[in-house]
């Protein structure tokens, strides 16, 4: 029998609770609702007003995958969608994740949650930035993080702040509260920075995405300030091996990983955020500052 709960006054038919989706874990579909509904407070800003694509891995990330935009069949009406601008399909119309419930219903899907960088209300004009710190082995998140300290100040001398977060997988992400601005023009600052990067820092930093160049370094994407494009959502969930989590970390801790060389340092399971969020809070609070956003310059 299928469990019916009820979120927030909404009543939801909650599946396959004890299903193993993390086997290198044990962890249930059960453990990774229990997680959401935990750190709802926390995702949910990051969320709201902002088209979502789900990446669904219903059987685990050893089964099949598969990236969706359109909201799936069985859409709750109560789940508010919105138009989307697309070459492909004219019409479309993304969901929205906007409250506790809308976060429930989503994560029954089991799906790594994926935004742009601007709102609905304003397409393609972004108010963050992003810089997605990619390492191509042997390289691995350490790297990630000297390419990032180089960044933070590189970003600080045009009067930009950025806040890292772990990527959930194997690298690092770089986030920036921008005025708003359109994505075309943030794009184009964004490659900038990765082109200058790998210049001063050609032993360890390449802009370009070809796999013959990346071995044993950083590839520093821009791609993802792009109007058409999204990133993992800070605290979501991943569809990797262990239950990781794309969770905001201190610069103490890039630095400290940086000098120490222990890439496991980064590796954040989601039975670790609810208790940073007891001790930081939201580490990416000042991405809703309006005084915090910088200018391009």
């Amino acid at each position: 029998m299928t469990p019916v709960t009820e979120v927030a006054g909404r009543r939801l038919s909650l599946s396959n609770l004890d299903k193993v989706i993390h086997p290198a874990t044990g962890t249930t579909k059960g453990e990774l609702l229990h997680y959401y509904a935990t750190v709802g407070a926390a995702i949910l800003p990051h969320l709201r007003d902002r088209p979502v694509s789900f990446l669904r891995y219903p059987d685990g990330p050893d089964g099949q995958l598969f990236f969706t935009k359109n909201p799936p069949p069985g859409t709750p009406a109560w789940v508010t969608t919105t138009p989307v601008p697309r070459s492909d399909a004219p019409r479309a119309r993304q969901a929205m994740i906007q409250d506790l419930p809308s976060l429930v219903w989503a994560a029954n899907l089991v799906v790594e949650f994926h935004t742009p960088q601007w709102r609905a209300g304003s397409p393609a004009v972004a108010d963050r930035l992003v810089l997605d710190l990619d390492p191509g082995p042997p390289a691995t998140v350490v790297e990630c993080c000297r390419v990032a300290l180089h960044l933070r100040e590189r970003l600080a001398a045009d009067g930009i702040t950025a806040y890292p977060k772990t990527s959930g997988s194997k690298g690092l992400h770089l986030l920036a509260p921008l005025a708003p601005t359109p994505s075309a023009e943030v794009s184009a600052y964004a490659r900038r920075l990765a082109v200058e990067a790998a210049a001063e820092l050609p032993a360890l930093v390449v802009h370009r995405m070809t796999k013959a160049l990346r071995p044993g370094k950083v590839f520093v994407d821009f791609s993802q300030n792009a109007a058409a494009k999204t990133t993992a959502t800070p605290y979501t969930l991943r569809a990797r091996r262990l239950p990781a989590v794309s969770a905001p970390v201190t610069w103490e801790e890039v630095a400290d990983t940086a000098a120490g060389g222990d890439p496991g340092r980064l590796v954040l399971l989601l039975d670790a955020v609810p208790p940073r969020l007891e001790r930081y809070g939201d580490l990416l609070a000042p991405l809703f500052d309006p005084a915090a956003a910088g200018a391009l310059p």
